[in-house]
């Protein structure tokens, strides 16, 4: 079985689109096919500077994926891209 892809989610706290593609990114990982990290991005002056006006932005395997919104089928695309 190859290894789970790694899936990072830059969010924030009190952030409407951030709790809805996490929502989905939690429903998708029990699945299992892919690990899911979650960083906030108010946790870390750089991080917060290289994301501010961006989240939610979702990697996989530390490839931009989607910025401010995600669609669960396209994800699963690109997931087994």
């Amino acid at each position: 079985m190859p290894d789970a892809r790694q899936v990072v989610v830059y969010s924030r706290k009190g952030c409407h689109l951030c709790e809805v593609v996490k929502e989905s990114l939690i429903k998708l990982s029990r699945h299992g096919s892919f690990t899911l990290r979650e960083i906030d991005v108010d946790s870390d002056n750089e991080i917060r500077r290289q994301f501010n006006d961006e989240v939610p932005v979702v990697f996989i395997d530390g490839r931009k994926a989607f910025k401010y919104r995600m669609d669960e089928r396209e994800f699963l695309r690109k997931l087994a891209s």
